[in-house]
């Protein structure tokens, strides 16, 4: 990354120093009630567990990936459309003057952290529930930071391209609730009829899902690992593409 690019990263977390507090309880709380309420809760009820593994176990995993997915998603949405809307802060960053890739890549950067910082929280919550078997449950930190930008970055190139979050509520309702919801977090994508089933395969989600799943319980992924990595720097490297050119079409006069 370069130093014009890290600046706008540290601008971002100089804010983030300010509010940081009001997240904390919430990134503790919610694990904790979503783990007691899906895990315990719902597990109760889920005889034999899930393949033969505790349904507990079963659906951390899958609730780690999905907390990166909606981090990413929800800070790629609303903000990115303010700092063209209404803050303007993308418009004042480009006459100091940066690069649009600068700008780019150092609120993308500030995403990944929130992203990972995040997973990070659930992963302690999960550790203490004793839903970790692996000390591959690591790997779910930088494989947050690779699903969140294989996330992020075709959200901010949509973000670029609106003028209302109105279409980010339709974005939110159409394509995130779905894709969490039917991407292997809470059932296996295997009961899914067969066009619903390759959709799944076709969102970043479950690559995300299946990964964390091999590695907080340290078994091979049903699909190849590199497969996954592939496919997910590929949806990252496309939607980065895309940002950079709806980014420095609104930016570049």
């Amino acid at each position: 990354m370069t130093t014009p690019a890290l600046s706008v990263l540290e601008y971002n977390l100089v804010g983030y120093r300010r509010t940081w507090r009001g997240s904390v309880f919430s990134s503790f709380l919610l694990p904790l009630l979503t783990m007691l309420g899906f895990g315990v809760g719902v597990g109760a009820y889920v005889e034999g567990g899930v393949g033969g593994v505790p349904y507990l176990d079963w659906v951390v995993p899958g609730l780690l990936a999905s907390t990166a997915l909606q981090v990413a998603f929800g800070d790629s949405t609303w903000p990115v459309l303010s700092n063209f809307e209404w803050m303007k802060v993308y418009f004042a960053q480009a006459a100091a003057p940066l690069r649009v890739a600068d700008i780019l890549a150092g609120h993308l950067a500030f995403v990944l952290f929130r992203a990972v910082l995040s997973t990070a929280a659930f992963l302690l919550v999960a550790a203490a529930f004793g839903a970790l078997h692996s000390a591959w449950a690591l790997v779910t930190l930088p494989l947050a930071a690779l699903l969140g930008l294989a996330v992020a970055a075709p959200v901010f190139a949509y973000s670029a391209s609106i003028s209302t979050d109105s279409y980010l509520a339709l974005l939110m309702r159409f394509a995130l609730v779905p894709m969490s919801l039917f991407s292997g977090v809470f059932f296996p994508v295997e009961s899914l009829p067969g066009v619903l089933r390759a959709l799944a395969y076709a969102l970043p989600l479950w690559h995300g899902v299946d990964l964390s799943r091999a590695a907080t319980l340290g078994v091979a992924p049903q699909w190849s690992a590199a497969g996954h990595l592939a496919y997910l720097a590929l949806w990252a490297a496309g939607g980065c593409w895309l940002a950079h050119a709806r980014f420095r079409r609104r930016l570049v006069i």
